[in-house]
């Protein structure tokens, strides 16, 4: 089968071939049509885990897909073959990823069947960014009335973050690269903040002069950078980050930070799923590419300034 690949950590992916995998007791096979890009795909491929969980190689990129059930394993099972699935394919080790034509998930994992009228490219667009979104805005403790900036809100998980906290009633401010107002004002963005032609804390200021009541923030690769925007949080506020890049220390007082870390579980993907299909939760699309195409829109990833999802065509 084709896979996008990496041979060693940071090394770069590319197009190779492997064995067709086969199902264990209680898994499924799939066939993938679609594949999501996400952020951690490149992190994991440099080794973010390393020395945490264990790895495969030729360690095969990607984490979310959609396609159809090819092989049933042995053993009882929810699915059968023909059926249309999505899910998230999170389990150790890591390198058995959906960046390929096919994917074992077993049966009990972050898998779900796609409702009868979800396009299956719009499924595969869901799991990590959406379960990740529904999760955040929990964790981000923001009630109707309250606001929350959201730095990186142009991408995935910011997309559907500002959706999804809007429609509660939260105040959204969106820190965004480049002119992107129209789209986010339509998410349901009340501010959107460009940050490469505004100073984002005199923008948050000018729109919130007593502090945040949140801040989640899916950018800050380091300590510092989040530590200053989680200064724009009042106190008793919240600053959420999804990088693991929190230090209490550095944050103001009264100010309670939250290091991320998704619970996925296919209840999860079914209400996203079901949200989508209603079209109360809209999947935004920023490029659809062969999978030969990956290694370039990876590195398009690295460089940032993602508007929406990247979604692989198999």
């Amino acid at each position: 089968m084709r896979a996008v690949a990496v041979k060693a950590f940071r090394a770069d992916p590319e197009l190779i071939q492997l064995p067709k995998p086969e199902p264990g007791r209680g898994e499924v096979l799939v066939k993938v049509e679609y594949a999501a890009l996400n952020p951690f795909d490149w992190r994991a491929a440099d080794g973010v885990l390393e020395g945490r969980v264990p790895h495969v190689f030729p360690l095969v990129m990607g984490t979310d897909f959609a396609g159809r059930v090819d092989v049933v394993g042995p053993g009882d099972n929810r699915f059968r073959v023909g059926d249309a699935v999505f899910g998230q394919a999170g389990r150790p080790p890591v390198g058995t990823g959906t960046y390929a034509e096919y994917v074992t998930m077993p049966q009990d994992a972050a898998i779900a069947f796609v409702p009868d009228g979800l396009p299956l490219r719009t499924a595969a667009l869901l799991p990590t960014a959406g379960m990740s979104a529904a999760q955040i805005l929990e964790a981000a403790g923001v009630r109707a009335g309250q606001s929350l900036l959201v730095v990186g809100a142009a991408g995935g998980v910011g997309s559907y973050l500002t959706q999804l906290a809007a429609a509660g009633g939260v105040r959204v401010l969106a820190a965004v690269r480049g002119d992107e107002q129209r789209r986010m004002s339509a998410l349901g963005a009340a501010v959107t903040v460009d940050t490469t032609a505004q100073d984002l804390a005199a923008a948050v200021r000018d729109a919130c002069p007593d502090g945040l009541d949140g801040l989640v923030d899916v950018v800050s690769a380091d300590a510092g950078s989040f530590a200053a925007n989680a200064a724009l949080v009042r106190s008793g506020g919240r600053a959420l980050t999804t990088r693991s890049v929190l230090d209490p220390a550095r944050l103001p007082a009264g100010v309670e930070g939250v290091d991320f870390h998704l619970r996925a579980s296919s209840a999860l993907l079914d209400t996203l799923a079901a949200a989508a299909l209603d079209g109360s939760l809209k999947a935004p699309v920023d490029a659809e590419l062969p999978l030969e195409k990956a290694p370039d829109a990876l590195a398009q990833s690295r460089a940032g300034g993602a508007r929406g999802k990247t979604v692989f065509v198999l």
